[in-house]
């Protein structure tokens, strides 16, 4: 019997039918599977059934791998591939391992010798980078930055040095709750020149991505509020 694929398709960033902004492929391959891992079933149910043609959800198979699930049923669960059975890794928004779990998941399939079969669909880090103006041809995607503010800002000059040295767009994400507390401690650290892009609610109404001097941002701080954002410093590609 043929070994099943471990398929990593990435799901819409925000409340936006899916027709609108997953692949024709990313599509097929979620109504033709019985098998999920996903970080919550509710989201992953609800997502399925928006789309037209879905199998009845009864029929389906899920096992959860979120922030508190059991990692090892998660891997257990790559069983079923072995046995034939394709299996979808969905992310709750965007795509799955980039900043988001389901690495472990990943690792344990090409242990076991499995197929692995990334998706394209909607990623905000990429999006954001695409929509910058910045170098994207060399970029660091640095995730989170410390919570602590002292820490965050010493974590922020040493990206700006970076950037600075190598012309390496720099990527950061936080926690919603916190976009305030980034932008202060970026306007308060970086350079005036230094260009910042902030792109609020991608693939989402309140979509808003905006490239400027953090000098043109320290007098015009965003209300962006608890929106998801992507935060990255670089270089306009415009010459000066």
């Amino acid at each position: 019997m043929p070994e099943g694929t471990l398929y990593l398709v990435p799901s819409p960033l925000g409340d936006t039918n899916p027709l609108l902004v997953m692949p024709a492929a990313a599509l097929n391959t979620i109504l033709k599977a019985d098998y999920f891992i996903v970080e919550s079933v509710r989201t992953a149910r609800r997502l399925i059934a928006s789309i037209p043609g879905h199998k009845t959800i009864a029929e389906l198979h899920f096992q959860e791998m979120g922030k508190h699930a059991d990692i090892d049923s998660a891997i257990k669960f790559l069983e079923h591939a072995a046995n034939g059975n394709d299996i979808v890794l969905l992310s709750e928004a965007g795509s799955p391992c980039v900043a988001d779990p389901g690495g472990i998941v990943v690792a344990a399939a090409h242990r076991m010798k499995l197929n692995v079969k990334p998706l394209a669909g909607p990623s905000s880090i990429i999006q954001a980078l695409m929509a910058s103006g910045f170098n994207g041809q060399q970029f660091t995607f640095a995730g989170y930055l410390p919570i602590d503010a002292g820490q965050r800002k010493d974590a922020i000059r040493r990206a700006e040095k970076l950037l600075l040295a190598t012309g390496q767009t720099q990527i950061f994400i936080e926690t919603p709750f916190r976009n305030n507390q980034i932008i202060d401690s970026l306007v308060e650290t970086c350079q005036p020149s230094t260009m910042l892009c902030i792109a609020s609610g991608i693939g989402s109404e309140e979509e808003k991505i905006v490239s400027r001097p953090l000098s043109w941002w320290k007098a015009n701080k965003p209300p962006i509020g608890k929106v998801p954002a992507v935060f990255l410093l670089g270089k306009s590609l415009l010459a000066d």
